[in-house]
């Protein structure tokens, strides 16, 4: 339908909670979307969520066969998912490289919980209910982060390993920035 502008860090609509979506298999549910999914092409993510087009609802959007912002990562199923809930699977932690459509040019090594469940409903209001590890488990929880005011920077540990794209990767495509 339409690429929207994507709020930058420092915007204080990105520190908002979103809402969940009460109403499924609507049009405002569809067009919403088919603009995400529109951005999310035109800007080569790996994911969006909502609140980064300033929209207040629960709503994800993620998944790639490949993505030259991340060349090395394994595909990750195309999903809509909607008032997600995620349940670590147990303790364990993974740290990875990061960035953020919100946070364009910087990357960052991020620890995140190596395997979760999560789950949520379709745009149908069908239940989605999926177990992910590695890259997987990682892009649903930086998206997810969007819709409870959480930008990845917030969750760096290290900031020897924070900084520009292309000072840490200088052979990454400048196109892949963020």
């Amino acid at each position: 339908m339409t690429v929207r502008q994507i709020l930058k860090m420092g915007d204080a609509r990105l520190l908002r909670i979103a809402k969940p979506v009460e109403q499924f298999d609507s049009a405002e549910l569809h067009a919403l979307i088919a603009d995400l999914s529109d951005t999310m092409a035109a800007a080569n993510g790996a994911g969006i969520a909502a609140p980064q087009i300033g929209v207040d609802l629960a709503v994800v959007l993620f998944g790639f066969d490949h993505n030259q912002r991340y060349p090395d990562a394994p595909p990750v199923p195309r999903t809509v998912l909607i008032n997600p809930q995620i349940t670590p699977l147990g303790d364990a932690e993974d740290d990875g490289w990061e960035g953020c459509l919100s946070v364009p040019g910087i990357r960052a090594m991020v620890p995140r919980w190596s395997r979760i469940r999560y789950t949520g409903v379709d745009p149908q209001g069908q239940v989605i209910d999926r177990v992910a590890e590695g890259f997987h488990a990682r892009v649903v929880q930086h998206e997810c982060d969007h819709l409870i005011g959480k930008l990845f920077p917030m969750r760096v540990r290290d900031f020897s390993r924070f900084g520009y794209t292309e000072v840490l990767f200088p052979g990454l495509d400048p196109r892949s920035d963020d």
